[in-house]
């Protein structure tokens, strides 16, 4: 071998090194990519089985099949102030403690848990938000007129 093939694969090398440790291969980080929260794969399951107890599955998909965890991940990392965030957090970190728990359960400590904590009043608001705003809603439930809306000349007037 030359010496400049050896410097070459020495360098090609040492980038692949440097490339490789800088990558996270635990996957436990969540499924979108965020800028201010660190959400795991963890806080990612446990939001989508909360927003499926706010918005349960019935004629019409729940929370978690219309994606909302991920709805309520990117508003919470987008638009909330950081003390929010860091409330967000916090809660979430409690709710993981009463994760065990069966549904209804889990569903009653969120509802005793909104008297005295930001976490769920954000949860259900942000869940509200990307239930009312999502294309399932928006196409199926809600008619859309445009403005002015009909005209209908044959109305009696009673005078």
């Amino acid at each position: 071998m030359k010496r400049r093939e050896v410097i070459k694969q020495m360098f090609v090398m040492a980038g692949g090194i440097l490339i490789a440790s800088s990558c996270d291969f635990t996957g436990k980080k969540a499924s979108i990519d965020l800028q201010n929260v660190d959400f795991s794969a963890d806080d990612e399951a446990l939001l989508a089985r909360l927003v499926d107890l706010i918005i349960p599955e019935s004629d019409s998909p729940g929370g978690k099949s219309l994606n909302l965890h991920l709805f309520v991940m990117k508003m919470v990392d987008d638009c909330a102030s950081p003390e929010q965030q860091e409330a967000f957090l916090s809660g979430l970190k409690k709710c993981h403690k009463q994760a065990e728990q069966d549904d209804a359960q889990l569903l009653a400590y969120l509802q005793k848990a909104s008297e005295e904590e930001e976490f769920p009043e954000i949860l259900k608001a942000r869940t509200l938000q990307g239930y009312l705003n999502s294309e399932y809603v928006m196409t199926n439930k809600l008619i859309y007129e445009l403005v002015p809306g009909r005209y209908d000349g044959a109305v009696k007037i009673n005078a």
